[in-house]
Order: C-alpha cells, then sequence, then structure tokens
C-alpha cells in the first residue's frame, strides 16, 4: 500500500469502549478512509456491509455485560447510514481472486452495527469527508470449533488477502 499510512485498532467487544476509543482515534488521526472488520461465524465469505441502522438489539451481551434491547445506537439519530466504501468495487476485486464475497445488506445489530453505525453519524456530524464501512469476515479455518465440520470457514491466508484486496479497492476509488 505505497503512500498509505494505516492504523490498525483492536476493539474490545463491548458497547461503550469500542465507541469511545473508536471516536478518540478518529479525531487523533483525521483518516481518508476507515474500514472496519469484524468476524460472523454464520457467513462463509467476505462481506461489505452496505447499511447500519440506529438499533442495539444483543442477543447475548457483550464482554461488559451489557445487553441492550431494542435500544438505539445514538438517540435522536437518523435511522440508517449507507456505506462510503466502494462496496461494488471490493467484491468485484475479491470475485476476480475467487475469493467468497458479497455484499450483505444487514450488519446485524450487535457490536458490529453499532460501531459501524456509531462511525457513520460522527463522521456525519464531523463534516468529514472520511469513506467507511465495515467488512464481516467468516471463521478462520483455525478458528473452527471441534466436531463442527459442517461450518463454512476460510483459511487465514484468503482472508487476510482478501482484506489487503478491500484496502486497495478503497484506496483506488478514493
Amino acid at each position: 500500500f505505497e503512500g498509505a499510512t494505516i492504523e490498525l485498532l483492536n476493539l474490545p467487544v463491548e458497547r461503550f469502549k469500542a465507541t469511545d476509543i473508536l471516536e478518540r482515534s478518529i479525531k487523533e488521526h483525521q483518516p481518508d478512509i476507515i474500514i472496519l472488520l469484524g468476524e460472523a461465524r454464520s457467513r462463509g465469505a467476505i462481506t461489505p456491509e452496505r447499511v447500519a441502522i440506529n438499533v442495539d438489539d444483543f442477543r447475548i451481551p457483550d464482554n461488559g455485560g451489557h445487553q441492550p434491547r431494542e435500544e438505539t445506537v445514538v438517540e435522536g439519530a437518523p435511522p440508517a447510514y449507507f456505506s462510503t466504501l466502494p462496496i461494488v468495487a471490493i467484491t468485484n476485486a475479491l470475485g476476480e481472486a475467487e475469493i467468497p464475497s458479497s455484499i450483505s445488506n444487514t450488519a446485524g445489530t450487535y457490536l458490529c452495527n453499532r460501531v459501524f453505525y456509531f462511525v457513520m453519524h460522527l463522521l456525519g456530524e464531523m463534516q468529514s469527508p472520511t469513506r467507511a464501512g465495515f467488512i464481516h469476515l467468516p471463521l478462520l479455518e483455525e478458528h473452527r470449533p471441534e466436531g463442527e465440520q459442517n461450518w463454512i470457514c476460510l483459511p487465514r491466508d484468503t482472508v487476510v488477502q482478501g482484506v489487503g484486496l478491500a484496502i486497495k479497492a478503497c484506496i483506488s476509488q478514493s
């Protein structure tokens, strides 16, 4: 990624800590592009998300014990935000590399959707030109639970290659 500076954040699976860390980092670094990544064990492909919704509805508690039900991510904010990443270009690049991918129309209502929605809302409030979005990654083969051979997983190298192609697609479209 010649000419690009990449900052990595590893967010906790905790409702408020994750968004606090993101807000501080965005304001400090003022990035051109934000690509949020998260694992979706139920998906066997790399799936760029089209939309984030203003709903926190956790079916299980996060690591801080928070389990909001039918709450908003940001009170009084719009019902949804669309990704500003080039999701079609991303899936095309992945398809050309024969990496399973598809555009997803739901980031769910757990932490992945929360951070996606929060970032899009924050950028809007800041009137930032930053392009942002979320990409769900499948479970890595090495993390497949024992006895769960029917789970669709991808090798680590394939997922890493896919993330690299997504980054390149975002840079080339900016």
